[in-house]
């Protein structure tokens, strides 16, 4: 009997220690005109987290929204309302790249790196074509895009 008592609390022990580490975390981007990286601007651009994370855009300045342009499959796809905050699960491992629609011109945009980078090629074909049509901030993007591993 005593036996059984001490496995038990360890099995409890065991399994507390075990989900408060795979608990999801919450992380926020801003939405912004302006920082230390230059004009229209994610805060930050680039960002790692896990499966079942979630990701809040906030709109910080007036004028920003927030549209997936590469995501890894079964990944759906999401699109922001203007000036709205926009919470997003993220449910696969992957590259999710994605921009402001007003301001794709002048390279506003970011790049979530859940887990290992399953569609890498995917998600560099549309780094490629962002980057080719910027007007503005060129090369911001590819920045990111380094820190994909």
């Amino acid at each position: 009997m005593v036996k059984q008592t001490k496995l038990g609390r360890l099995a409890v022990l065991s399994l507390a220690v075990f989900s408060t580490s795979t608990f999801a975390a919450h992380h926020e981007i801003k939405m912004l005109d302006n920082n230390a990286e230059g004009s229209m601007v994610f805060e930050p651009g680039y960002l790692k987290a896990e499966v079942g994370d979630t990701i809040t855009f906030i709109p910080t300045d007036k004028g920003h929204w927030v549209e997936s342009r590469a995501i890894p499959e079964g990944a759906e796809k999401f699109l922001s309302k203007e000036d709205e905050k926009f919470t997003l699960t993220l449910t696969h491992e992957g590259v999710y790249v994605y921009y402001c629609p007003p301001h794709r011109t002048m390279n506003m945009t970011g790049i979530i790196q859940v887990g290992k980078s399953v569609n890498l090629e995917a998600a560099q074909k549309e780094v490629d074509k962002i980057e080719k049509r910027t007007k503005e901030n060129k090369g911001r993007l590819f920045e990111y895009f380094d820190q994909v591993k």
